[in-house]
């Protein structure tokens, strides 16, 4: 049944953190006490408030970085700079994800709400470095963040994807939206599975589902 709904597809597009490693690596809890760090030195919060405003900016606008932007005119470039300077020293690579990534017919792409040469980072630790056409970051979009449909205009008319034969992997259930309603097949990569009408297949294991997709 899995072979058969993605027979058609010739492009593939993954997200990075928590996509393409797991969860449990917590890349994530790094990143965000350098976005709190950094929330507070612009604008002169405390650590409460620099937390509030964080996560109202990513329900609100996307991302933390869309909120700042937007409600304080900031520069993205530092910023992106500053919260993906994380250790990766704990990620082991995968030579099991490469294989199965490897053998994906067609145009396989990463596009991320990070920058693009942090996700070229996290791809050298896991073994991925050399298996996709483009790597993407939301500066590519303009800084526009997923789940904004604009957002994967840009990016997809950059890269050559056409939805009516493409496929999004992502832990993010919001940002399936768009790719679902542009004729893509979803994929929710995650622990715990998200019941929606945008989200087609659930799972925890990208490599196992991979290879039943083959």
């Amino acid at each position: 049944m899995v072979k058969r709904a993605f027979s058609h597809v010739r492009h593939w597009v993954f997200d990075l953190d928590n996509t393409l490693y797991h969860p449990s690596a917590r890349l994530f809890d790094q990143i965000e006490v350098k976005m709190t760090s950094y929330v507070m030195e612009e604008l002169g919060v405390d650590a409460a408030e620099a937390d509030r405003l964080r996560s109202s900016y990513w329900r609100d606008h996307g991302t933390t970085l869309a909120g700042l932007m937007r409600e304080h005119d900031m520069d993205p470039l530092p910023y992106l700079e500053a919260v993906h300077d994380i250790s990766l020293d704990h990620l082991e690579e995968d030579r099991e994800l490469a294989a199965r990534i490897k053998d994906l017919p067609g145009k396989r792409i990463v596009y991320t709400n990070g920058s693009a040469p942090y996700a070229e980072r996290v791809l050298a630790a896991r073994g991925l470095s050399g298996l996709f056409d483009g790597i993407y970051g939301v500066e590519d979009a303009g800084f526009r963040p997923k789940p904004e449909r604009e957002a994967f205009d840009i990016i997809f008319g950059k890269a050559g994807i056409e939805a009516s034969s493409a496929a999004m992997f992502e832990d993010d259930p919001r940002n399936l939206a768009a790719p679902h309603a542009m004729g893509m097949r979803t994929v929710h990569v995650a622990p715990d599975p998200h019941e929606d009408d945008h989200v087609h297949y659930s799972t925890d294991d990208l490599s196992g589902f991979l290879a039943k997709v083959l």
